[in-house]
């Protein structure tokens, strides 16, 4: 039986999972929607996997998580390493493409530049206080525009006149689109204008002071708009790159990771296995923490939110 690892990447959108074997081949590999039910969400992505796996010839030895509702899923799926979404990214990019200096991600809530020095990150920055130029706020307006979001990239590269939309905050921005549309602006020069929008706010917010040195991987679910990818070429004049699985380098670089840890058995029939979260807040001090309790079929399995030993909660049992 040879040896298999899985990658989970669970936002607050979406939820990536993938399987490599030992020299990083993907054997299984989807993207869901989180639903706002992160566990949900991460059992059905655990059945899909386990249809695409062979099962006769690999057997999962390595779990890594990231993303974040990280430490809740690694909880629930046994998970030998638990990593921050930049750690993951920047190992599942270099896997690829070990020459990359710089990494633009932009995913459903949130967005994050990465820069890297001979493999070593070196420095960064995540967006996470406004929504304006995510995956979010792009799906927003097209629905806004009566159009799928997966035709803005081809709509935005007809336009020879992009429409000027302020998109510093997804209030203004969804006022300005309605006014340029009322006043007859092209739908296909409104929809690039978004898509230079989005790139103008990533640089100017995420990505301000920072080096952006070539090459540049683009990742990220908003990865897919090939609007946007011409709005960062036409930005930063240089050539983007988009790997195929750009929506899924976190979930890859934890279970790059995960090889380098101690080995689990792991199970994937995890589907009826009723997983339950409880937020308790303690009273042991001032400090009142609120204290995440994760049960597994009524067993309590992990907890963690306590700042001092007064609220700390003894664990009955570990997956």
């Amino acid at each position: 039986m040879k040896k298999a690892y899985m990658g989970v990447d669970i936002g607050s959108i979406s939820t990536k999972g993938i399987i490599i074997d030992a020299d990083k081949n993907v054997l299984a590999s989807e993207y869901i929607w989180t639903e706002g039910d992160p566990i949900g969400a991460v059992k059905r992505l655990i059945a899909i996997l386990k249809k695409q796996l062979d099962h006769h010839k690999y057997k999962v030895v390595g779990v890594g998580t990231t993303g974040s509702a990280r430490k809740l899923i690694g909880v629930i799926l046994g998970a030998n390493v638990v990593k921050n979404e930049i750690t993951a990214h920047a190992i599942g990019t270099l896997s690829l493409y070990p020459d990359v200096k710089t990494i633009f991600e932009i995913g459903g809530q949130d967005s994050k530049i990465i820069i890297l020095d001979k493999g070593i990150v070196v420095d960064y920055a995540m967006n996470t206080l406004c929504a304006a130029g995510t995956g979010s706020f792009l799906s927003s307006q097209s629905k806004r525009l009566g159009m799928e979001v997966e035709e803005f990239g081809e709509l935005a590269l007809k336009s020879k006149n992009p429409t000027n939309i302020a998109a510093r905050c997804t209030v203004f921005a969804e006022s300005d689109l309605v006014h340029k549309a009322q006043i007859g602006y092209k739908k296909e020069d409104i929809v690039a204008g978004l898509c230079k929008a989005v790139v103008n706010n990533y640089l100017n917010n995420v990505g301000k002071g920072k080096k952006i040195c070539p090459p540049i991987v683009f990742q990220g679910g908003v990865s897919k708009n090939v609007g946007v990818i011409k709005a960062f070429e036409d930005a930063t004049g240089e050539k983007i790159i988009v790997d195929p699985n750009s929506h899924l380098m976190g979930a890859l670089g934890v279970a790059i990771l995960s090889q380098k840890e101690k080995e689990v058995d792991f199970n994937f029939n995890i589907e009826d296995v009723v997983f339950e979260t409880k937020g308790i807040e303690c009273k042991g001090c001032a400090n009142n923490c609120e204290r995440i309790c994760i049960y597994k079929d009524g067993v309590l399995i992990d907890a963690w939110g306590n700042k001092c030993d007064k609220g700390a909660i003894k664990v009955k049992a570990k997956i």
